[in-house]
């Protein structure tokens, strides 16, 4: 089977987590698919392929004969697709021969090559989108598909190979995906996670990241009667934003430039909460960010009253460069080779975002991330082709056979 149809078959399953839940998985749909890609990987010949009670899928290809000196090698990919747009009734649309230009996609909205001028470039590919009220889940369902793709691969065309190991999470998008993961289970000597965007990506770098949330009590009396009492904390959250640097937002940044993204707000008078998510490349620089976030609550207090204005943090992850340079860049060099060698030129960049990988490489585990092919995640423009999945797993196959040379 093609990686593109696993994935068409796969994002149909809706898998969306969600924020603040406090369990694992947050929501019990994720299982729908873990259940589905079990038995699909015991079907595949992956014999031990277990599904956690906590939303975890395991399991284990042993090597072939000769190669079982070789480097037990991971590949990760999670189940859940963001929170942040619609997963449900997925209706994947398959363009064949694409044009490179427009794509009408329903719902009033259109795929412009002015927002993604990439696309010219993928002429003449088929081109997998959505229907326009909803995202595709590529994200990362895609690095799902090309996975089993690859063990379908190496079983039937009897590949050299050390022992791969496997593991879908849930919850990567609410920033919980290794909340439960299970090193010592998985076995891997060294794991890549295939979580990023277009075909050829190798990386290593990512943000350091956490979340904010800033609640606000307001003071709330009749307006006739409210000089000098009111504090209006719908009014006061928008003077909180206002505090914030108005250009270090995701509209405004890139590379390597780190930002403030306000993700929800609600609030009336009488209360009021901002959620928001920081990110930075640099570990001190997002420090930095929190004291800004800090030194703003305080002013306030100052301005309205103690305990107007207060601000909680969470770490979400941190850049993995910090453990992959020191002693683990063979698994980028190697990469870029099996970039190369499928005909792709690898793309060095850093990831504005993060993933498992990143928190995984801080728990011991050393996890690069590659690319899947897609583009424009977490909402309604998401988008793939069948092309750059196929080279994806191309690329990790030629990963696979460059470890197994070392069981030889």
């Amino acid at each position: 089977m093609k990686a593109y149809e696993r994935l068409i078959r796969y994002a149909q399953v809706s898998t969306a987590s969600e924020e603040g839940i406090g369990v694992s998985p947050s929501t019990p749909r994720q299982f729908d698919l873990a259940r589905m890609l079990t038995e699909e990987l015991r079907q595949l010949g992956v014999a031990d392929a277990e599904l956690t009670d906590t939303c975890y899928v395991y399991g284990h290809l042993e090597a072939t004969p000769g190669r079982e000196s070789a480097p037990c090698l991971g590949f990760i990919a999670h189940m859940d697709t963001s929170p942040d747009f619609s997963g449900e009734n997925v209706k994947p649309r398959v363009i064949e021969n694409y044009d490179g230009g427009d794509v009408e996609l329903g719902a009033g909205r259109t795929l412009q090559v002015k927002n993604f001028p990439h696309l010219p470039g993928l002429k003449g590919r088929t081109l997998i989108t959505a229907s326009g009220d909803t995202l595709l889940g590529a994200d990362d369902k895609a690095g799902i598909a090309e996975i089993m793709t690859l063990i379908e691969q190496l079983v039937h065309e009897d590949i050299p190979h050390g022992r791969i190991a496997l593991c879908f999470t849930p919850d990567e998008e609410v920033g919980c995906g290794t909340a439960n993961f299970d090193i010592p289970k998985l076995g891997a000597d060294y794991a890549y996670t295939l979580d990023g965007g277009p075909e050829g990506e190798v990386v290593f770098e990512n943000f350091n990241a956490c979340a904010a949330v800033v609640h606000i009590m307001g003071v709330n009396v009749h307006p006739g009667s409210a000089k000098g009492i009111m504090v209006n904390a719908g009014q006061l959250a928008t003077e909180f934003n206002a505090c914030l640097p108005a250009c270090e937002t995701p509209r405004y940044t890139k590379d390597y430039e780190g930002f403030f993204h306000l993700t929800a707000i609600a609030g009336t008078a009488e209360r009021a909460e901002l959620r928001y998510i920081l990110r930075d490349h640099d570990a001190g620089k997002l420090a930095q960010r929190r004291e800004m976030m800090e030194h703003i609550a305080a002013t306030l207090n100052e301005r309205y009253g103690p305990g107007t204005v207060s601000v909680a943090f969470r770490e979400q992850y941190r850049n993995m460069a910090e453990k992959i340079r020191p002693d683990f860049m063979h698994l980028v060099e190697n990469a870029v080779k099996a970039t190369e060698a499928a005909g792709v030129e690898p793309l060095r960049v850093p990831i504005r975002g993060g993933t498992d990988g990143a928190q995984l490489s801080w728990e011991g585990l050393p996890c690069p991330n590659l690319g899947t092919g897609g583009y424009a995640f977490h909402g309604p423009y998401e988008h793939v082709t069948a092309e750059g999945m196929d080279k994806c797993v191309e690329i990790i196959r030629r990963i696979v056979e460059i470890y197994a040379e070392r069981g030889k």
